[in-house]
């Protein structure tokens, strides 16, 4: 009873508006294959939910946790919380924490999919995506799990992409870690009454090997670079050509030749 739970990369990021105390965005998601965590299920007779190899999170704030509760409220199934006292999560963590690589919403959204499978939950792909929606914004496109998508409005608007799979090289800085709420907000102060919505237009058809290529300005492909620059400084010293930067940061990466 094992699952990968992929990270990935956003080609492109453009803040289209806030709403509601939320951002809008476009973005084009891209599933990164060769970094994934893994998401296990083991038999252990527990008194709570349990979950290992994620110490460093405390388990009310951990996005698998949150999955858990979120699932037993939708559900109120029995079978769900009975296999959970039979049953440990133990996660193998490969994807770096505030790297802008998804990997505590990935590791949620791929804990519901296999819950629902071994739990026989019966919950389709657009429930579970409903479901995981109220818990983060990445959680739909991990649920679908495209390997390329557009993602739009705040996170739970998914259309598929088709485009062969792309190879991609990350590079996460060692020394430094993102906090998302914080470039958010220093985009929102700084940078929101600057968007031009007509600068990215058509951007969501084209594929993400020749928009890199037209682009080839990760300040220009991502609206948060700026705000984590501003935050973040140290980022400059990593920039490298050819080099673009994923989410909300630490990461950079490029396409493989």
């Amino acid at each position: 009873m094992k699952i990968k739970a992929y990270a990935k990369v956003n080609i492109f990021l453009k803040i289209t508006g806030h709403k509601d105390g939320y951002h809008t965005l476009l973005s084009r998601f891209v599933k990164v294959n060769n970094l994934y965590d893994e998401i296990e299920f083991v038999e252990a007779k527990c008194d709570k939910f349990t979950i290992e190899g994620c110490e460093f999170v405390e388990t009310k704030s951990n996005t698998i946790y949150k999955a858990f509760i979120a699932l037993n409220n939708y559900c109120g199934d029995l079978d769900l919380l009975e296999f959970f006292y039979n049953h440990k999560v133990v996660v193998t963590k490969n994807i770096p924490s505030q790297a802008g690589l998804g990997g505590g919403s990935s590791d949620g959204a791929y804990f519901m999919l296999l819950a629902n499978r071994v739990c026989n939950l019966g919950l389709d792909i657009d429930t579970l995506v409903k479901i995981g929606s109220t818990i983060g914004a990445d959680f739909p496109f991990f649920i679908y799990n495209y390997n390329s998508a557009n993602v739009s409005g705040f996170g739970e608007i998914v259309e598929k992409f088709d485009e062969p799979p792309l190879e991609l090289e990350i590079f996460t800085p060692s020394d430094i870690s993102c906090d998302t709420t914080l470039v958010y907000k220093r985009f929102k102060r700084d940078f929101l009454d600057k968007i031009r919505l007509s600068s990215f237009i058509g951007w969501d058809t084209i594929s993400s090997k020749e928009i890199l290529e037209m682009i080839n300005n990760p300040i220009e492909a991502n609206d948060l670079y700026k705000s984590a620059l501003v935050e973040y400084p140290k980022l400059q010293n990593y920039q490298k050509d050819g080099w673009f930067f994923s989410g909300s940061g630490s990461s950079f990466f490029r396409i493989m030749l």
